[in-house]
């Protein structure tokens, strides 16, 4: 089994390089449990934007894997966090090379639906031994493609804070300080969806289009959403007050917040939203842009690697 390993070192604020070592380690104690079996690791090097524009640049984490997918890898994994997953994602969509995930990020959200959380030495496993499962992904329309969580509103501002700020702080640290920075100034905003061709209007906090359960850090946003159902998880946060929205927040990391009143769900295949001032979106935690905004659920895309159930319990 051929296999290359995509390292982002700019993850996780430059932790990605200064884990090398740790990742190295990993996979050779992987590899040595199996035979006819090797890795390379190929570094990005620059900021790719396929999950923005659809297109490949050169040296990112999208042309690098769909490079070795077109050289005939069968497992190309992305050693990173959330935006190098859906980087490398976009590389591999319509191809037989499956993805594989190494979580070196700072929230680690899409390694954790799979079931790997931020446990380097499992990854391994599972990218050499693990099952292979189909799993749908998001498309944004005139755009590329997301594996885990999009959203416009509160959550795509807290996120541009965080790739740009708190560089001493990774995970749900750098997410909880964000949240908190962005509150002071933040407003809801009045914006039109259409679900499955079915129009509503909504006064909104944020506005999460889920393909998996959790973004921010282990934050569980769609607890029900299932990476295989062929639907969007669609999650309204309504017009609250900032004293009501922190009392709530907490309850967003048990997937709790989903039976207060001002949380409405919504599955669907194709989301649109439109709003009289634009809204900063994000997908896979990356910034691409502002509304209008339009998403559609493209069913069993990709190809990732699973843990075993031996391997998780």
């Amino acid at each position: 089994m051929r296999i290359v390993v995509i390292a982002n070192p700019a993850s996780s604020r430059g932790g990605g390089l200064k884990g090398r070592q740790r990742l190295v380690d990993a996979l050779d104690r992987a590899v040595s449990a199996e035979t006819d079996c090797s890795y390379s690791i190929v570094e990005t090097t620059t900021r790719g934007v396929a999950v923005r524009t659809g297109k490949f640049v050169e040296g990112s984490g999208a042309a690098l894997a769909h490079q070795a997918a077109l050289e005939g890898a069968d497992v190309v994994a992305a050693a990173g966090g959330d935006g190098t997953v859906g980087e490398v994602a976009n590389g591999l969509i319509g191809t037989e090379t499956a993805m594989a995930v190494l979580p070196m990020g700072t929230g680690n959200d899409f390694a954790r639906t799979l079931g790997i959380g931020t446990d380097l030495d499992l990854a391994a496993r599972t990218l050499v031994s693990g099952d292979c499962q189909l799993i749908d992904v998001g498309r944004v329309v005139h755009g590329g493609n997301f594996v885990n969580v999009a959203g416009c509103g509160f959550d795509a501002e807290v996120a541009a804070r965080i790739n740009h700020g708190f560089r001493r702080l990774r995970g749900t640290s750098a997410y909880i300080a964000a949240v908190l920075q962005t509150l002071v100034s933040f407003h809801p905003a009045a914006i039109e969806l259409e679900v499955d061709g079915v129009r509503h209007n909504a006064k909104v906090m944020l506005c999460a289009i889920a393909n998996a359960k959790t973004y921010g850090g282990g934050m569980r946003i769609a607890p029900g959403a299932q990476l295989d159902d062929g639907l969007f998880d669609l999650v309204l946060v309504g017009d609250a007050s900032k004293t009501e929205f922190l009392r709530a927040f907490p309850s967003v990391f048990k997937g709790t917040h989903i039976t207060h009143p001002k949380v409405t769900i919504f599955r669907a295949k194709s989301i649109a939203i439109r709003s009289a001032s634009p809204l900063p979106t994000l997908a896979d935690g990356e910034e691409i842009g502002t509304t209008p905004v339009e998403f559609e659920i493209v069913p069993k895309a990709l190809t990732v690697m699973v843990p075993r159930k031996s391997s998780i319990g």
